[in-house]
């Protein structure tokens, strides 16, 4: 066991005592976290899902290098009415009138965890603008305003606009789950805003904010989406394996203009101790205190790790 010596400091409370590494580092945690509260908040922490070790650390990690070829729309797979940037990362729905229109990415995966990002404005979607997953083939045009992303057996699709999940041409439900609140501060007694069980969470759809990541996990055959920094949980299961997916797209909007980009991935063997360790430590520092990493009582080697997985 390593130990270190400590002064008392503003932001420590540990006497001239030798003590161990871990404990003096876990007091450091302590006392930096009650002077630097995170104010960050958002409509999905109530509906955020607790996520596997294994999506931590991607979501922790940082980004491949842009230009990868998982970041790519197809231009083989792709409705004439859709328009694709030189780096085929962006396509752009042209303004043409009852149709609807469908996109999916050049490059699949057949196992391994795995995040894209989306970009696509919320003012730019319309109706039927659909995010989702697709095998080698599925719908990418039909007449009329439809759903296409999830209009067959060979594609998963999440329609932002009303929130649903579709499927084999049905909707399998509301996305995220509307899940009640536990009421937190005290609400007069002649309040309506309580129920038995807490507060009602409200019916209307929830607004979608243009960045969207999505997590396939091949392995486990499940698709769920990362909205606001929250994973909203699983939204589909019972995915086929060993068969390649694709994120694919759908909209009728003209001039809706959709970017993706491959964020990261792992393999199906459990992280590694260090990987572990360093989010552990970004978790407790929060997001506004990564720079503060030289400042913990920490070997060089983990600083250096932290900093550049940051």
């Amino acid at each position: 066991m390593r130990w270190t010596a400590h002064r008392r400091t503003e932001d420590s409370i540990t006497t001239d005592l030798f003590i161990p590494m871990g404990l003096s580092l876990s007091t450091w945690f302590h006392n930096r976290t009650k002077k630097h509260s995170s104010s960050f908040s958002s409509v999905f922490s109530s509906l955020a899902i607790p996520t596997s070790s294994r999506l931590k650390i991607i979501l922790n990690s940082s980004p491949v290098p842009p230009r990868d070829s998982r970041s790519r729309w197809s231009s083989l797979h792709c409705s004439p009415h859709f328009l694709l940037s030189a780096d085929r990362e962006e396509a752009t729905r042209l303004p043409v009138e009852l149709s609807s229109d469908g996109v999916r990415a050049d490059t699949g995966v057949k196992d391994g965890l795995h995040v894209w990002e989306v970009m696509w404005n919320a003012n730019h979607r319309g109706s039927h603008a659909v995010l989702g997953i697709s095998r080698q083939s599925c719908p990418l045009q039909a007449s009329g305003y439809n759903v296409l992303v999830g209009a067959d057996s060979q594609s998963w699709g999440w329609e932002l606009q009303s929130n649903q999940l579709w499927h084999d041409r049905r909707s399998r439900g509301a996305y995220p789950q509307k899940r009640r609140m536990c009421c937190t501060k005290s609400i007069p007694p002649w309040s309506s805003q309580l129920s038995p069980s807490g507060l009602e969470v409200p019916d209307t759809p929830f607004p979608i904010p243009e960045r969207i990541l999505m997590v396939l996990d091949a392995d486990a055959g499940t698709l769920g989406f990362v909205v606001d920094g929250h994973f909203l949980g699983v939204a589909f299961k019972d995915l086929p394996c060993g068969v390649a997916l694709f994120p694919a797209v759908s909209s009728v909007r003209g001039g809706a203009c959709i970017r993706l980009r491959y964020l990261n991935g792992a393999t199906r063997n459990p992280p590694g101790l260090m990987a572990l360790c360093g989010l552990v430590i970004q978790h407790h520092l929060g997001r506004k205190r990564q720079n503060q990493v030289d400042k913990l009582p920490l070997p060089p080697v983990l600083q250096r790790y932290v900093l550049s997985s940051h």
